[in-house]
C-alpha cells in the first residue's frame, strides 16, 4: 500500500488508543505545486516522489503522535552533521523528532529515522513514508503493536547501553565493503564507526555517546558514520606547543 492508501484506510477504521479513548484523524490541507517547490528549494534536494506525490493530498495528520507535519515547518529539529538534507515530519511532545533522510539517492521513496536526545541516538524507523504511516496507525488500532512504539519506547536504551555493530577504526579500513574503507580511510584512529545503510528498524548509533562535543562524521550521503571522542583542549595545546 501508499502513503495515501494507509491514510484512506484509518479514516475508514475504528481508531482507539491504548487508553481506550476514540482518536480522530485530521488532514492538514495539501500543498500547492509553488509550495512543494518552496519546499524543494528549501530543502536543497530534489523531493522524493512519494513525498511529493503525498504532499498534493495532504500537508500532515493530526491526531497522531504529537503531530506530523510533512513539510518539516513547525518542526524545530536540525542535525546537519548527521542530516545534511533532513526534513523532521513528526515529533513526539518530548524534544525528539522523526526526520526524512532525504538526499540526491532518495529519488522514489525515503527512509525515516528516530532521532532522540535522551539518550542521544539516532536509530532507522522505516524504509520509506508508506511503512511509517502504516506503523503510526498500528500504534492507535487494537492491538497497539506497532515498529513506532518499539523504537521509540525500547530500542532507544538499547543502542545506548550495546552500541551494536560499531567498528572501530582499523576494522573499518580493513572491511572487505568499498565504502566502508573509504570512510575509514580518512578517519584518525580513535574514531568509530557504523554502517546503517541496510538495517533494521531499531539499529542506530550513538551520535552523543561522548557528550555534547562528540565528533560526527557522516561518509557524503551513504549512510555511513563516524563518531568519536573530541580531543581534549590540553591535547591540543600539547601539540601547538601553548
Amino acid at each position: 500500500m501508499t502513503a495515501i492508501e494507509h491514510i484512506k484506510a484509518a479514516q475508514q477504521a475504528k481508531l482507539i488508543d491504548e487508553d481506550g479513548e476514540p482518536v480522530t484523524i485530521e488532514l492538514l490541507p495539501p500543498l500547492t505545486g509553488d509550495e512543494i517547490d518552496n519546499l524543494h528549494a528549501r530543502v536543497e534536494q530534489p523531493l522524493p516522489e512519494e513525498l511529493r506525490t503525498l504532499l498534493s493530498f495532504c500537508s500532515g495528520i493530526g491526531g497522531c503522535l504529537d503531530g506530523i507535519d510533512f513539510t518539516g515547518a513547525d518542526m524545530a529539529f536540525e542535525q546537519k552533521e548527521v542530516f545534511p538534507h533532513g526534513l523532521p515530519i513528526a515529533r513526539d511532545g518530548f524534544g525528539n523528532f522523526w526526520v526524512l533522510d532525504i538526499t540526491p539517492l532518495t529519488v522514489g521513496v525515503v527512509p525515516v529515522f528516530f532521532a532522540c536526545h535522551d539518550a542521544p541516538v539516532v536509530l532507522f524507523q522505516s524504509p520509506d513514508l508508506a511503512s511509517f504511516l502504516c506503523e503510526v496507525f498500528r500504534m492507535i488500532t487494537p492491538p497497539h503493536k506497532s515498529l513506532v512504539d518499539d523504537v521509540h519506547e525500547d530500542r532507544v536504551f538499547d543502542v545506548w547501553r550495546k552500541n551494536p555493530g560499531v567498528m572501530d577504526q582499523p576494522t573499518a579500513a580493513a572491511s572487505s565493503d568499498a565504502e566502508i574503507r573509504a570512510f575509514a580511510a580518512g578517519l584518525p584512529k580513535h574514531f568509530q564507526v557504523v554502517d546503517l545503510r541496510r538495517v533494521s528498524p531499531g539499529m542506530g548509533f550513538s551520535w552523543g555517546r561522548y557528550g555534547p562535543r562528540t565528533e560526527l562524521r557522516r561518509h557524503g550521503y551513504e549512510r555511513i558514520f563516524g563518531y568519536a571522542k573530541a580531543p581534549s583542549t590540553r591535547l591540543f595545546a600539547k601539540i601547538f606547543g601553548r
